[in-house]
C-alpha cells in the first residue's frame, strides 16, 4: 500500500513540475520592453469641426431593412463634398446604390493589389428623451460659444445631434458608430494628397448607409461592384475590434488591442409551439406556454458545446503573459487542463461569447387576457455562430431541443454563417501591429473573434484578408455608450485614429 502511495504522489509531483516547466516556456507574447512615448498628439481643430458638423446630421437607419428617410443622407453627402474638395477633386468617384460612396486614390503601381478602408454614414436612433437647454456648456474648439442649442436630453451631456465639442470630447450619436472612423479615414486621405504623397497601390474608401440595419443594400451592392469590375483587394480593414484600457479587461493587466480576423455567424428562429386553448378555470395537464417553457429551458440547459479555436487560442496566447500565474497555467497546459479552462470561460458572459455559439431567448408572445390559456405560443431564440459550427448545425440543435413536440419553426431577420478567417501572418495584419505601436506603444496587439455583425462579412467576395479594428482606446463605460445615450469620441482618440490610419496608407507597402 505505501509502495502504491509513493507512486502516486511521485506521479503527482512530476506532472506538477511538468505544468510549472510547460508553464514558464509557454510562449506567450511579450509586451515590449523598449517602450516609447509614441507619436505626440497633435489637435487639428478644422478636423474637430468637419466632424461635429457631420455628427449634426440625423442619417437615422431604422425600421425595415433599407427603408427609411434618405433625406439626411443626401444631406451628409453634400456636407462631404463641401467639406473635402481636394479628395473628389483627386480621386475617381462612384456613388453605389444613390447613397453608397466609393473615393479611390490611384497608385502609382497598376499591378500591385489595392487596399480597402471601410465605413458608413448612417446611425442609430438616439433613443427617447426629454430635453433641457445646455447650450452654456457646449464649446468650439477654440472655446468660443456655440449657437444656442435647445435639443439636449436629461440623458446625454449634450444633444445627440449636437455635435458639441467639450470636456476634450466631440459628442453626438454615431462619433464611435461610425462617423468618428468615417471622418477619421477622410481626414487621412486629405492629408496624403495635400502633402502629395500618392502611393504604390490604389487605395480606396467605400461606404455604406445601412449597416445598422443590415448592409443589404450599401455594403452588398459595394461589394458586388467591385465584384463586376474583377477588382481583389490585398486587404479590407473594418470596424470591430478597439483599445481596451487596462482593467477592462478581467484578469488581463494591460491595454489590449482586439483586432477582428473572423465573425460570428447570425441566426434568429421563431418557434411557434403547440397546445390547447380554452379557459383558465378547466387547464389541460400541460399547456401551450408550458411546452415552451421546457423548449426554452433545454435550449439554455443543453447549449452547444464550448471549444477553442486556433483563433482564440492565439488570442489567449498574446494576452497570457499578462494574466495571473494560474490563468497562465490554464491556458499554456491545455492537455491537461482544457475542460477546466473552458468551464471557467463559459462562466463570464465576454469570453463564453468567443468559445462557443451562443443562445440567447430574445422574445415571446402568448395570451392577452390573464385568464385565456392560447393554443399557440411563440418566442424567438438569436444563436451567434463560432467559426467551425455551420447553421446546419445550429438547425440540428434546435430540432433535438423541440423533439417531442408540436412546434412550427421559422428563420427571422437575415441569416449568415461564421465568416472566414482572415490570416495574422500578412502585410496588411503587421501593419496594424505597428499603427497601434505608434499610437499606443504599450497595447497588446492580438488577433481576436468579433462577435457583434459588420459590413466586413460582405466583402469576403473580394479579398481573403478582412481586419476588423477601430484604433481608439476606450473604458467600459465608453465601451457602454455606444448605442446608448451619451455617446462621444474623445478628442484625443479622434486624432491618433487619423494618424493610423495615414500611417498604413504611407506605410504599406515600405
Amino acid at each position: 500500500m505505501k509502495k502504491i502511495i509513493f507512486i502516486l504522489i511521485s506521479i503527482l509531483i512530476l506532472l506538477i513540475i511538468v505544468v510549472v516547466i510547460k508553464t514558464v516556456t509557454y510562449p506567450f507574447k511579450k509586451v515590449n520592453s523598449n517602450i516609447t512615448s509614441g507619436w505626440k498628439m497633435i489637435k487639428d481643430d478644422s478636423a474637430i469641426q468637419r466632424l461635429s458638423g457631420g455628427l449634426k446630421i440625423p442619417t437615422v437607419s431604422s425600421g425595415e431593412l433599407g427603408e427609411f428617410n434618405y433625406s439626411t443622407f443626401d444631406t451628409i453627402k453634400e456636407y462631404l463634398k463641401n467639406s473635402y474638395p481636394l479628395i473628389y477633386q483627386n480621386t475617381e468617384f462612384v456613388e453605389v446604390n444613390t447613397y453608397g460612396l466609393i473615393f479611390r486614390l490611384k497608385g502609382s503601381n497598376s499591378s500591385l493589389s489595392p487596399i480597402l478602408f471601410l465605413s458608413h454614414t448612417d446611425v442609430v436612433p438616439p433613443g427617447d428623451a426629454e430635453v433641457k437647454d445646455k447650450s452654456e456648456n457646449i464649446f468650439r474648439p477654440d472655446d468660443r460659444p456655440l449657437p444656442a442649442v435647445s435639443e439636449v436630453s436629461e440623458e446625454w451631456d449634450f444633444g445627440p445631434f449636437s455635435g458639441a465639442v467639450a470636456n476634450g470630447r466631440i459628442y453626438g450619436r454615431g462619433s464611435v458608430d461610425m462617423k468618428g472612423m468615417l471622418f477619421s479615414l477622410l481626414e487621412s486621405m486629405n492629408n496624403l494628397i495635400k502633402t502629395k504623397h500618392f502611393p504604390q497601390r490604389d487605395i480606396y474608401l467605400a461606404f455604406g448607409f445601412d449597416e445598422e440595419v443590415g448592409g443589404q443594400q450599401g455594403a452588398v451592392k459595394i461589394a458586388e461592384y467591385f465584384k463586376n469590375k474583377n477588382i481583389q483587394f490585398d486587404a479590407v480593414y473594418d470596424e470591430g475590434g478597439l483599445i481596451l484600457e487596462k482593467g477592462s479587461v478581467t484578469g488581463i493587466d494591460s491595454d489590449v488591442a482586439v483586432i477582428g480576423c473572423a465573425e460570428k455567424g447570425f441566426l434568429s428562429v421563431k418557434i411557434k409551439v403547440k397546445g390547447l386553448g380554452g379557459h383558465s378555470s378547466m387547464p389541460p395537464a400541460e399547456s401551450a406556454i408550458g411546452k415552451a417553457a421546457v423548449i426554452m429551458q433545454r435550449l439554455e440547459k443543453d447549449q452547444m458545446k464550448p471549444v477553442m479555436t486556433p483563433l482564440i487560442n492565439q488570442f489567449f496566447t498574446n494576452v497570457g503573459g499578462s494574466m495571473p500565474f494560474v490563468n497562465r497555467m490554464a491556458i499554456a497546459n491545455q492537455w491537461l487542463l482544457r475542460p477546466v479552462l473552458l468551464s471557467q470561460l463559459t462562466k463570464n458572459n465576454s469570453t463564453n461569447a468567443l468559445i462557443r455559439t451562443t443562445t440567447a431567448l430574445t422574445m415571446m408572445k402568448g395570451s392577452d387576457a390573464p385568464n385565456v390559456l392560447s393554443p399557440e405560443i411563440e418566442f424567438v431564440v438569436n444563436f451567434r455562430l463560432l467559426p467551425g459550427n455551420t447553421v446546419k448545425d445550429v438547425k440540428e440543435h434546435i430540432a433535438n431541443a423541440t423533439k417531442g413536440f408540436e412546434v412550427e419553426i421559422e428563420e427571422i431577420d437575415s441569416v449568415k454563417e461564421a465568416s472566414t478567417i482572415s490570416s495574422s501572418n500578412t502585410k496588411a495584419f503587421k501593419l496594424i501591429e505597428s499603427a497601434i505601436k505608434e499610437i499606443h506603444p504599450t497595447a497588446i496587439a492580438t488577433p481576436y473573434l468579433t462577435v457583434g455583425a459588420t459590413d466586413a462579412y460582405k466583402y469576403q467576395i473580394v479579398s481573403k484578408n478582412i481586419y476588423r479594428f477601430m484604433p481608439i482606446k476606450i473604458n467600459n463605460a465608453e465601451k457602454q455608450s455606444i448605442h446608448s445615450t451619451n455617446e462621444y469620441l474623445s478628442i484625443e482618440n479622434y486624432m491618433k485614429m487619423i494618424h493610423y490610419f495615414e500611417y498604413i496608407m504611407k506605410n504599406y507597402d515600405k
